[in-house]
């Protein structure tokens, strides 16, 4: 007995919280206690005996558990099972004694038990959904496999063509014939597209093209890749091309003191039908003159502010081996030069272009500064296997590989959308970076938009529902990048601030800083 009121005298809060509701009063609903059914004795006395006779604290959970569920539904405590309370205190000691962090019955009971349930209740909407609205491509691959197949056989391509990248680019789809005849495409939308590609150039890898889901109307690879009669009609007073306003130097984009841009190319394996620099990839494919390369480089050598430099174009890894080689090698023997970037769409347009030579020219350069890679990724559908798996070989080479996705009607603008395709880069050894408000400054883009709101309500609902680093900031570009989050402190209460948890709207008050406090400099190692 001595032990029992031992027990009871360290009971925490949450425990006595749950011995008040197992032994509570009757509930005035419930006019008579029901008859303990015989199935029911029996389940209770399995835990019971289990919780006596184990050194585990799973067992004591699940007899608290169920007491707790029976009372609540049947009003039956627990020494109608000839369970006392004085027996259940000593389980409850031993639990808290068997617990490395010395967790307490209650607490796990009453409290984190629930909130895990009600958490897996925010996310059981997107668990059913995700792969049946939004699936990648490893759970599409033997669907994608079949569209291999047929698409090998009509544009007659042979295993070893289709396996590398120049095979690739030499078999591409730059044309509504060719497209046709890889997709049953109404006549309707076949005239819409011969009027859009007269005026926007159409490019899809065969591989990429074998992502497309043709069941699928609006499929969010056909979507980015194919261009449609709206590029057309949109087109109003157009803003000057992006960058047109903040090019100091050939070749170079230059928003912030510390980082810039090269655009070291205007080609791509695959043009987007939302791209932001439509202005320069034109109407053919470019090589630059080593004169231009010169300037640009001359312009960073000179500009000893700048420490951060993005090699993108286009898309840098379309470059030859020998020209990323050549450029970063420039970079890394520039003393103010710390960090480089490479832009690039390949792993997921034409992944056979990552080859070793190239994985090894990236791990070079990193080994003398960080080298990281940006992607765009816009949808799960554009992870398969393959891309997967040039993903990873990319990382072991340098320091990051990131994502800047762009928020795009009817591709990712869901919540089931964006989470899954956040939670499948991440899976693919890509961290998500950031996620870019489809851009004004393109009216060709106007039936691409999401509302800001829009866009805000997704990426604050990954908060709390998914990992961490897996959740991107939601940017628009006006100038620079400008961060979209709503604020989530709503107000103050005293010294305290409040604010709203994005993923349920709930106001928990936060003790703030004492401003005086944090205004004493004489702290520390500092004190007087």
């Amino acid at each position: 007995m001595n032990n029992t009121n031992s027990a009871e005298e360290i009971m925490d809060q949450f425990t006595r919280e749950l011995f008040e509701e197992l032994f509570g009063p009757a509930d005035e609903k419930i006019s008579e206690i029901p008859k303990i059914p015989e199935k029911l004795a029996l389940e209770v006395d399995a835990l019971f005996t289990s919780t006596k006779d184990t050194e585990r604290t799973g067992p004591a959970i699940d007899l608290f558990s169920r007491l707790k569920k029976i009372k609540k539904e049947l009003n039956i405590s627990p020494d109608a099972f000839g369970i006392s309370k004085e027996t259940l205190t000593l389980f409850a000691f031993k639990h808290q004694h068997l617990d490395e962090h010395g967790v307490t019955v209650g607490g796990r009971v009453n409290r984190a038990l629930p909130i895990v349930e009600q958490a897996n209740e925010r996310v059981a909407d997107y668990l059913k959904n995700k792969d049946t609205e939004a699936p990648s491509g490893i759970e599409l691959w033997d669907r994608i496999q079949e569209n291999v197949r047929r698409i090998k056989s009509i544009l007659n391509i042979d295993d070893d063509e289709w396996s590398s990248y120049s095979g690739q680019l030499r078999h591409c789809i730059d044309s509504v014939e060719k497209l046709s005849n890889i997709i049953d495409l109404p006549s309707q939308i076949i005239e819409e597209l011969t009027r859009a590609t007269k005026s926007y150039r159409m490019r899809l890898t065969p591989y990429y093209a074998s992502l497309i889901q043709p069941d699928r109307t609006n499929d969010p690879v056909l979507l980015q890749s194919v261009p449609t009669g709206e590029m057309v009609d949109n087109i109003g007073i157009e803003m000057p091309p992006v960058a047109a306003d903040h090019s100091p130097a050939r070749l170079i984009d230059q928003f912030y003191p510390r980082v810039l841009t090269i655009k070291a190319t205007n080609m791509c394996a695959m043009y987007c039908t939302h791209c932001l620099r439509i202005a320069h990839i034109g109407k053919k494919d470019r090589i630059y003159s080593d004169n231009a390369y010169e300037e640009a480089l001359n312009y960073i050598r000179n500009n000893t502010h700048i420490r951060d430099v993005l090699i993108t174009g286009g898309d840098a890894f379309v470059l030859p081996n020998r020209m990323i080689k050549n450029i970063l090698k420039a970079l890394d023997d520039i003393d103010h030069i710390k960090m480089k970037r490479l832009g690039t769409r390949i792993p997921v347009t034409t992944p056979w272009r990552v080859d070793s030579e190239l994985l090894e020219i990236l791990e070079e350069s990193n080994d003398k500064k960080p080298v990281r890679v940006v992607t765009q990724i816009n949808t799960a559908q554009e992870i398969t296997p393959i891309s997967k798996n040039a993903f990873k070989r990319i990382s072991k080479s340098v320091s990051a590989v990131l994502n800047q996705a762009v928020l795009l009607k009817g591709i990712n603008d869901t919540k089931v959308k964006m989470w899954k395709l956040c939670e499948t880069i991440q899976e693919s050894y890509v961290r998500p970076y950031y996620i870019f408000n489809c851009s004004y400054r393109n009216p060709q883009f106007a039936h691409f938009r999401v509302p800001i709101e829009k866009g805000r309500d997704i990426v604050e609902s990954m908060y709390g529902n998914i990992s961490g680093d897996a959740i991107p900031r939601y940017i628009a570009t006006a100038g620079g990048k400008i961060p979209l989050h709503r604020s989530n402190v709503v107000g103050h209460e005293g010294s305290d601030i409040v604010m709203k948890k994005p993923w349920s709207g709930e106001k928990v008050r936060y003790p703030d800083a004492d401003p005086d406090e944090y205004a004493n400099k004489n702290f520390s190692f500092a004190k007087n």
